[in-house]
């Protein structure tokens, strides 16, 4: 899942180094955190969050484990 959220914001990003997907897993909840560097912030959010839902619900489809919910924050 990591991969994925990667492939996607990589093109969208002047800094494609600076990209840092981490992984916290709970018992019912699995939250990817997606740091970018902060002038591409607004760029993976997008004019009035389109993007990032976009890249939300991507992500929502490809989950894998059906019992546990997906969270993408955005910082």
């Amino acid at each position: 899942m990591k991969a994925l959220i990667e492939t996607i914001v990589t093109p969208l990003v002047d800094y494609p180094e600076d990209i840092v997907v981490k992984e916290t897993e709970e018992e019912t909840k699995v939250i990817y955190h997606l740091t970018v560097n902060e002038n591409d912030v607004g760029k993976v959010i997008g004019k009035n969050g389109r993007i990032a839902k976009a890249i939300r619900t991507v992500v929502y489809a490809a989950k894998s484990d059906v019992n546990k919910r997906i969270y993408l924050d955005i910082m």
